[in-house]
């Protein structure tokens, strides 16, 4: 089995835990695509198999999220799980709504010292844990969009959020209260879309058994950006073998299929010449 299961991550549950749920109903190896804190629900895509060799080609995909932030109040760990403390005003509507602009485009981050970020072998959240200070660099985001949404509650905000990979949204809670002179941390937060992957299409895992989890299962080629190749007799003799071949083909990344017309892996082209760049079966 090779493929991807759109999961709708529960909130409360690691998505370590999710990825153990169908590895279990599959028996294959898993991984998951770019994690969810415990606290966050929504889109969690899980590579089933060979899928797993294709992680780097989704690390760059557009995420979006329907975040809430608790404005007058700071923590530990940037949102509700940590120790909360009442610190600042709330600011109102038309304030956040001015500053949002200033968060579009390509920022500079720090992430949260409870991250899974490396320090010196060890991760963030394994060091904050044990108190011992510290400090992780910026790092360059990118922020598609950035809209408010609504007020919820006295002192919390809900926005929809576009950006790109490696965004931690409660850094972002944190830089928007800073910018208004206030404290803010996040209280809530759904993954809504991870590249092709929605939450409309998404499916909890506590539904699926080993009897109905293949009819959920979403193929590795039909999610993935690129043209497809189909390589003629003389070109498939060579690439199948591990040799490079001719082709008319512009430079790129390409779906290639065999012969037999089903999905081998993807194929690197330059100058003219082809070559297997990951197989999947």
């Amino acid at each position: 089995m090779t493929g991807f299961i759109n999961i709708d991550k529960a909130a409360g549950v690691s998505s370590a835990k999710e990825v153990a749920i169908i590895k279990r109903l599959t028996g294959q190896p898993c991984g998951h695509m770019g994690t969810l804190d415990p606290m966050a629900s929504g889109v969690l895509p899980i590579a089933i198999g060979n899928a797993a060799r294709l992680f780097d080609y989704f690390l760059d995909k557009r995420k979006k999220y329907i975040a809430t932030f608790l404005f007058g109040a700071d923590s530990d760990t940037l949102d509700t799980t940590g120790d909360v403390v009442l610190d600042g005003f709330i600011p109102m509507r038309k304030k956040i709504e001015k500053a949002l602009p200033s968060f579009i485009g390509e920022i500079l981050q720090v992430p949260p010292n409870y991250s899974a970020k490396s320090v010196g072998g060890k991760r963030g959240y394994q060091l904050a844990r044990s108190g011992i200070d510290f400090s992780l660099p910026p790092k360059a985001v990118k922020i598609y969009e950035i809209n408010l949404i609504d007020r919820v509650s006295a002192n919390e905000y809900r926005f929809e959020i576009e950006c790109g990979g490696g965004t931690y949204i409660r850094s972002l809670a944190r830089d928007i209260g800073a910018a208004l002179d206030t404290k803010a941390i996040m209280s809530a937060l759904v993954r809504t879309a991870s590249g092709e992957f929605k939450l409309e299409n998404a499916v909890k895992s506590k539904t699926l058994t080993a009897d109905n989890i293949d009819s959920f299962l979403m193929p590795t080629e039909s999610l993935l950006p690129y043209n497809d190749f189909y390589p003629s007799e003389e070109q498939a003799k060579k690439l199948f073998n591990g040799l490079s071949a001719e082709t008319s083909l512009s430079d790129g990344t390409y779906k290639i299929f065999k012969t037999d017309g089903s999905f081998y892996g993807l194929a690197d082209v330059k100058f003219n010449s082809v070559r297997i760049k990951v197989k999947l079966c």
